[in-house]
C-alpha cells in the first residue's frame, strides 16, 4: 500500500472496519489512522505486525550484543565452545 492512500480519518475507519481489514490481510501493509487531522494510532495486518517485532527483537539482541563488547564482557570461540561443551556433559549427566 502507498503510503499517500494508507492515511485515512476514524471515520473511514468506523464506516469500513471490515473493508480495511479484509484488504489489509490480502494486501499487507499499515494504514495510519487520524484524528482531527494527526496520525494517532496504526492498523497492521498480522504478517506486518509480526515481521516488526522479529526485527525489533534482533535489533535488541545487536544492541546488547554491542553493550558486551564495549563492557568487555566478551570471550573466545575456543572459551565459549569450551562452555558449551562442558554444559552438554553437564546436561548428559542429569539425564543419567
Amino acid at each position: 500500500m502507498k503510503l499517500s492512500t494508507s492515511v485515512k480519518p476514524i471515520s473511514y475507519l468506523k464506516a469500513h472496519a471490515s473493508r480495511l481489514i479484509r484488504e489489509l490481510s490480502t494486501h499487507q501493509g499499515t494504514i495510519v489512522v487520524t484524528h482531527n487531522g494527526q496520525a494517532k494510532a496504526v492498523l497492521q495486518d498480522i504478517h506486518t505486525f509480526e515481521q516488526t517485532q522479529e526485527t525489533l527483537a534482533l535489533l535488541k539482541i545487536l544492541a546488547r550484543s554491542q553493550q558486551n563488547v564495549k563492557q568487555g564482557r566478551v570471550k573466545t570461540i575456543d572459551e565459549t565452545f569450551s562452555s558449551l561443551e562442558a554444559r552438554i556433559r553437564a546436561f548428559k549427566n542429569e539425564e543419567v
